[in-house]
């Protein structure tokens, strides 16, 4: 008997493009909330047409855009904006990521949407927020992780700043919109007038908030956090290690007892029970001589004697990985992250699993990526009460 997920009968409606409110979306619908995307009519979302392409159609697509039903709608046009409030009229949730202003210009706004559906719930991802004097700015997960103070801190402190290669401004930012949208589902469902309301979500300000206690240091010390390369600044050690074989291994040894073990594993006991090193600040202190200790030993072992001897004794420790080694993890295999779909061709491919896992409610993939306006027949019947004929003359006309 398949398990009911935790968000059945949760219905959203996704207006925005690429990766941010999208990423939002995937989440939401992997643990079973009606996901309808709204895309434009020729060409669809960009992500589309992103990176690696199978059959011109991006992989990327096919992961971010699971369990989603896909609707082209010209929200241009008056008639495709009529569409959109009428399904916006029966959903619990409008989410997207447009330049503020711009589904307001479109009659789309919040106001605009509150009088077909006072319940409503708006998650709004943009670049700086809904408010502000950067509001109207363009803004994107690139330069988001540059005001936000991350790129600051990425690299090496003799290097120009560099970035983490993936989306990662936006994917945190569609981390909390949903949180935001869960917990303003909850806030609505659980009092008395039943009101939904905004979730602002700034892609510089899901960023800034990664940045630990770095604004109470500076402000209180005049401190600057600076880049420090594969170190944590004042937590140690933790680091980036040689091993004989050239590969790398990370190792946290900075509990204090765990460096302690760490230190006697590696055969340095008068380090392990200096009292010098005994806590944190005094290993912080003296962290180039620790990390050339430890550096010493794994240089004279592989990187799987070292791993093996440091797991015995435990003290986290783990290699690099890249993909490579990723598809064949027996953890990865175990907690089925790597999961096995079929594309539109018949072609297998391996996409990542589902993340949290729920033990009662569990998400799953139900489908990949759609095709462009896949949903459209199903949709418009069910929520408009559209018939074949009308949707052929919508469509004709460029509205769908």
């Amino acid at each position: 008997m398949t398990k009911k997920k935790p968000l059945e009968g949760i219905k959203v409606l996704e207006l925005g493009n690429l990766v941010a409110a999208p990423y939002a979306g995937k989440i939401l619908s992997e643990f079973g909330a009606e996901v309808i995307k709204v895309e434009e009519p020729t060409k669809g979302d960009p992500l589309r047409n992103w990176r690696v392409m199978h059959k011109d159609t991006s992989l990327w697509w096919y992961v971010q855009s699971r369990n989603k039903k896909s609707i082209t709608v010209n929200m241009r046009d008056k008639n495709g904006q009529e569409i959109i409030k009428q399904i916006a009229e029966k959903v619990d949730v409008v989410l997207e990521n447009f330049k503020p202003g711009t589904l307001e210009k479109w009659g789309l706004g919040l106001e605009e949407l509150r009088k077909v559906n006072p319940d409503i719930i708006m998650t709004r991802v943009s670049g700086y927020g809904q408010t502000g004097p950067y509001k109207e700015k363009p803004g994107f997960g690139s330069v988001a992780e540059a005001i936000g103070g991350l790129r600051y801190l990425t690299g090496y402190p003799d290097l120009p700043p560099v970035r983490v290669g993936i989306a990662l401004g936006d994917i945190v930012a569609g981390l909390y919109a949903v949180i935001g949208t869960l917990m303003a589902i909850y806030a609505r469902d659980n009092s008395s007038n039943g009101k939904g309301q905004v979730v602002d979500v700034a892609l510089y300000e899901s960023v800034f908030s990664l940045l630990e206690g770095i604004l109470p240091e500076y402000d209180m010390t005049g401190s600057v956090r600076e880049r420090t390369g594969s170190t944590l600044p004042g937590i140690a050690p933790s680091n980036t290690y040689e091993c004989a074989d050239g590969n790398f291994l990370v190792i946290g040894g900075n509990g204090d007892k765990i460096f302690q073990r760490l230190m006697t594993a590696i055969g340095r006991e008068d380090i392990a029970m200096d009292p010098v090193f005994s806590t944190n600040q005094g290993r912080a202190d003296h962290v180039d001589f620790i990390d050339k200790v430890i550096e010493q030993w794994t240089k004279q072992h592989s990187l799987s004697e070292a791993q093996s001897k440091l797991d015995d004794v435990s003290v986290p420790v783990g290699p690099i990985y890249g993909i490579k080694e990723i598809v064949k993890d027996e953890q990865y295999l175990s907690r089925e992250m790597l999961q096995e779909v079929s594309l539109p061709d018949g072609k297998k491919v391996l996409v990542p699993g589902i993340v949290p896992k729920l033990s009662e409610t569990p998400g799953e993939i139900d489908w990949i990526g759609p095709k462009l306006g896949e949903h459209n027949e199903e949709i418009f019947k069910e929520y408009l009460n559209i018939n074949h004929e009308k949707l052929h003359e919508l469509k004709k006309n460029g509205v769908i």
